[in-house]
């Protein structure tokens, strides 16, 4: 899909690459970036869980978009959050039902590849794993915009949605009662970050 930030990105981006013929890495600004999870709940309402605690970059080569990389970390035990009031319910996330973090604390995704055909939206693929287990998983992402920061850093804003089957990752509790299936969702913002001093 990156053909897309070959159009959107700011000149100082371009010229930044052409001058170094490498990646610029982005990094997660935490205050506007949602991660999120839901699922049917026995027909009557549908659930949602956040990931709140991440690491992770992208890594955009614009000369070669195919070799740009994704590489996100998720810390299970202390970044799940499903609204106050819930310990209960995160605990049981934490299981062996679950995610079974005593075991496997992290999940981590890896993208494999871009692709676009109208520069505007594209798959990403990657991927996951978590509680062991190793499966690949599509989103479809929509780069909002793309510009600078107020100290002139290149900005990228972007939307990525998908599906997931839980089962394949054994976390097949209580289906079909409660969905198989998970959608997830992601809204983001992305900067190169500022140099050290």
């Amino acid at each position: 899909m990156f053909r897309l930030f070959l159009a959107a990105a700011p000149a100082a981006l371009l010229a930044f690459s052409s001058a170094s013929a490498e990646p610029v890495a982005y990094e997660f600004d935490r205050s506007h970036t949602v991660v999120s999870a839901s699922w049917d709940h026995q027909g009557y309402s549908r659930q949602s869980l956040q990931f709140t605690d991440y690491d992770g970059t992208l890594d955009l080569d614009l000369e070669t978009p195919a070799n740009s990389t994704v590489d996100i970390t998720f810390n299970l035990i202390s970044g799940l959050w499903a609204g106050a009031g819930q310990d209960a319910f995160i605990g049981h996330l934490n299981s062996g039902d679950f995610f079974d973090t005593a075991l496997t604390p992290t999940a981590h995704f890896v993208g494999t590849g871009f692709e676009t055909e109208d520069g505007e939206t594209g798959v990403m693929t990657g991927d996951l794993t978590m509680n062991g287990q190793t499966h690949p998983v599509s989103l479809d992402v929509t780069l909002n915009n793309a510009g600078e920061t107020r100290d002139g850093r290149s900005k990228l804003g972007f939307t990525a949605t998908g599906m997931l089957v839980r089962s394949q990752w054994d976390m097949g509790y209580a289906v079909p009662y409660v969905s198989d299936e998970i959608d997830l969702f992601i809204s983001t913002e992305m900067e190169v970050p500022a140099p050290a001093e």
